[in-house]
């Protein structure tokens, strides 16, 4: 028998060590990256129901962009769009708001 074959012909697996990317498992620390300026340019901030959004026109040396951040209970989610695709993003939103007005609300069945 060859071996790196197993006793019924197909090749063993390589045994590998498993690779854990979180910090928790890590023996090293993480690499921290340096801070990017970021200049702002234009904020918007709106209360919509129990959600507090941020609207940021920011720019940085690789370019601008739109921060979405929402806050839940002192908890930060973001979403960032490029300059170059606000239209379209503009677009679609715009496309989204006039179906949600067009499409109607379906009702809860009664039991």
């Amino acid at each position: 028998m060859i071996s790196n074959e197993s006793q019924w012909g197909r090749p063993r697996q390589p045994q590998h060590q498993p690779y854990y990317p979180h910090p928790q498992y890590r023996d090293e620390p993480m690499p921290t990256r340096p801070p990017v300026h970021e200049d702002t340019l234009v904020t918007h901030e709106v209360q919509i129901e129990r959600k507090h959004f941020l609207l940021a026109l920011k720019e940085n040396p690789r370019g601008r962009f739109l921060r979405i951040t929402e806050e839940i209970n002192g908890r930060f989610n973001s979403v960032m769009v490029p300059a170059t695709g606000l239209h379209e993003f503009q677009k679609l939103l715009a496309e989204i708001v006039t179906a949600n007005g067009e499409i109607p609300v379906k009702q809860p069945a009664l039991p």
